[in-house]
C-alpha cells in the first residue's frame, strides 16, 4: 500500500529543524536488522534508515505505535467540530440562565435537553457510575461536582463542564461563571485561570511538546500567586472521551510528546487560589481544595494544525481577564 504523507512539508520542516535531537534520540539505538520505529512493519535498513531526514517519517502511524495516539484525519475534524458547536452553545444556553436561587440540578436539566434536541448523548451520564450529564464545580469545587439542589448565591463562581457526543465523536469545554456580584478573591482566580489557558494556547504549534503547554499554564499562574492542581489533566478524544495524550497543566519546556498536526487533546487547567491539594469527597467524584480557597478551570479542544491550532470549541476567553 503506498503511504499518504498526512503532513505539509511546512509542518514536517518545523518538526525536524526544532526537534532533531528529539528525532534522533527515537532512532539512534535502533538495529539495521530490528522493526522501524515508524510502524511500517518493515525492517530499519529497508525503511527509514536510508532517509535523508525523518521529516519523511509516517507520523500517523508513528504516533499510534508509539504513543497509542490517534491522528484526525479531516472528516474526524469536521465531525469533532460540530459537536463542539453544540457544546460552546450549551455554555452560551448557561450563561444566559445563572441567576440567584437557580440549582445546579436546574442547570444539569438544561444541558441534558439540549443535547436530546440535537441527538446527542451527554458523556458524563453514567461514565463509570456518574449520576448526572454535566459537571457543576462551585467555588472550592475544583471539579467534578455532582449537580443536585445546591441552589447558587451571590459571590458564587460556578464552573460548568460540557461534554457531548454527536455522531459518536466527543467534545469538550469549561467556563467559569460569576454568580451575582463577584468578590475580589473571586475576579482574580478567574481572571489568572482564564489568561493560564491563553498562556497554554500560545504553546499549541507543530514543533513544540507538551511539556510546554504545562510550562507556560504554571509559570503564569504561580507568578501570579496561584497554584496548579496536578492530579487531573489534559486529554485526547475523538471517538474516546479520553484518550491519549495526557496534557499536564505543568511542566518543563522542550519536555513531553512533540505536538504534530491531526492532535486533537483538551487543554483545561485548574487553578487555585491558595495551595494545590484536594481531597475527594465521600460521593467519590468531587474534587475539593483542601484549604477550601476558590478554584478555577476553563476548557476549550484544540486540533494541532500546519502552522498552529485551531479551537474546535471555540469561545472568547478575552471578557474573563482583567
Amino acid at each position: 500500500m503506498r503511504r499518504i504523507n498526512l503532513y505539509p512539508k511546512k509542518a514536517c520542516d518545523l518538526l525536524s529543524r526544532e526537534n532533531s535531537e528529539m528525532l534522533k534520540n527515537e532512532w539512534k539505538n535502533v538495529g539495521r536488522n530490528e522493526l522501524c520505529p515508524c510502524g511500517s512493519g518493515r525492517k530499519y535498513k529497508k525503511c527509514c534508515l536510508k532517509k535523508e531526514s525523518h521529516a519523511e517519517i509516517d507520523y500517523k502511524r508513528y504516533y499510534k505505535q508509539k504513543y497509542e495516539i490517534d491522528l484526525k484525519a479531516p472528516k474526524e475534524i469536521e465531525k469533532i467540530k460540530e459537536c463542539g458547536r453544540l457544546v460552546v452553545a450549551g455554555l452560551d444556553r448557561v450563561a444566559s440562565m445563572l441567576a440567584l436561587g437557580v440549582t445546579t440540578n436546574e442547570i444539569n436539566e438544561m444541558v441534558h435537553e439540549i443535547a436530546e434536541a440535537h441527538g446527542a448523548v451527554c458523556a458524563p451520564l453514567n461514565y463509570r457510575g456518574f449520576p448526572k450529564s454535566v459537571c457543576t464545580s462551585v467555588n472550592e469545587v475544583i471539579c467534578h461536582g455532582i449537580p443536585g439542589e445546591y441552589a447558587l448565591k451571590d459571590e458564587d463562581i460556578i464552573n460548568v463542564d460540557i461534554t457531548y457526543i454527536l455522531d459518536g465523536y466527543y467534545a469538550d469545554a469549561s467556563k467559569t461563571f460569576f454568580v451575582g456580584s463577584p468578590s475580589p478573591e473571586a475576579k482574580r482566580i478567574v481572571s489568572v485561570t482564564a489568561a493560564s489557558l491563553l498562556a497554554a494556547m500560545e504553546m499549541l504549534a507543530p514543533g513544540n511538546t507538551i511539556g510546554d503547554i504545562g510550562w507556560a499554564i504554571q509559570n503564569y499562574a504561580e507568578r501570579n500567586g496561584c497554584s496548579v492542581v496536578r492530579e487531573f489533566v489534559g486529554h485526547g478524544l475523538g471517538t474516546s472521551f479520553h484518550e491519549p495524550p495526557q496534557v499536564p497543566h505543568f511542566g518543563r519546556k522542550g519536555q513531553g510528546i512533540t505536538l504534530v498536526p491531526g492532535m486533537v487533546f483538551t487543554v483545561e487547567p485548574m487553578i487555585n487560589l491558595g495551595r494545590p491539594e484536594l481531597f475527594i469527597a465521600d460521593d467519590g467524584w468531587t474534587a475539593i481544595t483542601r484549604d477550601r480557597k476558590l478554584s478555577a478551570q476553563f476548557e476549550q479542544t484544540f486540533l494541532i494544525t500546519e502552522d498552529g491550532y485551531e479551537s474546535l470549541t471555540p469561545y472568547d476567553l478575552a471578557p474573563f481577564v482583567g
